[in-house]
């Protein structure tokens, strides 16, 4: 859009902003709130979502969040709950491209509305978009997980036990990365057991127990094979996977102290399937382990 068009546009969102603060004041006057007031607030509401749109067209994200806040806050006048949250949530979405804070301030302000309503699918979905501006723009990976780990529950609870299982699967990741090793493996085990029964979704159960069994191994080599014995007990298609085989590999390379083993065996797996961020940080975090215990024999 060519700067012409857009300032025509943010012109035109300006007189709608004046002409919708012009009702909400005449709407404040006795015989206004005698006779009508609440006609003029919901014309202010309609001008304020309009003025919002055109800032939308001319790319000024703050002022169109600003606007829809304050439809939002005339809604929750009106009772119209269900309104006011939908415009919280479009003030989020346009402060997502300008202030991630102020995002986060109205998407939290639009969660408040919907579990007040009971309406808890809707709000655990708030609560990820949430997460990842916590993940993606403020770096702030703790909240990320608080936000994912309130969404788990939301889901939980409305029984959609699939959404919840992809929230936790990313506090799991999240966790392990941050050394909270018991907290994954506890998270990886539990979606790795709801999952294993599900014809669709057991194929995946293998992935889960093979990170838990890496989290178990960064910790202690012998409740890794513990944790292996158990995942093969509990799940037997787990035995025939290429990761529980990698993991035996690794095992006796850790055991062994054999790092050109413990490297060609990672490899060899990698040529396969390729090892994302995570799984490496994993193995390389194992292999440190075992150069440093090397290292330590040859002082």
């Amino acid at each position: 859009m060519d700067a012409a068009t857009a300032g025509s546009k943010e012109r035109e969102a300006a007189h709608l902003l004046a002409e919708a603060e012009k009702r909400v004041k005449s709407s404040h006057s006795f015989l206004r709130g005698l006779f009508g007031g609440n006609s003029k607030v919901e014309e202010a509401c309609e001008m304020y979502t309009r003025a919002a749109n055109m800032f939308k067209i001319a790319k000024n994200w703050n002022a169109a969040g600003n606007a829809f806040c304050q439809a939002a806050k005339l809604h929750m006048q009106l009772q119209s709950k269900h309104d006011s949250a939908t415009c919280f949530v479009d003030a989020g979405n346009a402060f997502k491209k300008a202030d991630p804070q102020e995002a986060i301030n109205c998407l939290n302000a639009a969660i408040d509305i919907y579990t007040d309503m009971g309406r808890f699918t809707i709000a655990a979905k708030h609560h990820i978009t949430i997460a990842e501006i916590y993940e993606s723009e403020l770096v702030d990976i703790e909240k990320a997980i608080a936000h994912y780990e309130q969404a788990a529950d939301y889901y939980k609870g409305e029984e959609s036990n699939s959404s919840a299982n992809k929230c936790l699967l990313k506090v799991a990741g999240y966790a392990a990365q941050l050394e909270q090793y018991q907290k994954a493996v506890e998270l990886f085990e539990q979606v790795g057991t709801s999952t294993m029964d599900n014809p669709l979704l057991k194929h995946s159960a293998k992935d889960y127990f093979f990170k838990a069994a890496l989290c178990h191994f960064i910790v202690d080599e012998l409740n890794a094979k513990l944790a292996l014995e158990k995942y093969e007990e509990m799940f037997p298609a787990f035995s025939d996977s290429r990761e529980c085989k990698l993991l035996k590999k690794l095992l006796e390379a850790h055991e062994e102290q054999n790092c050109e083993a413990y490297t060609e065996a990672v490899k060899e797996f990698d040529s396969i399937s390729r090892l994302d961020q995570w799984l490496t940080t994993m193995l390389l975090r194992i292999k440190k382990s075992i150069q440093e215990d090397t290292d330590g024999d040859l002082k």
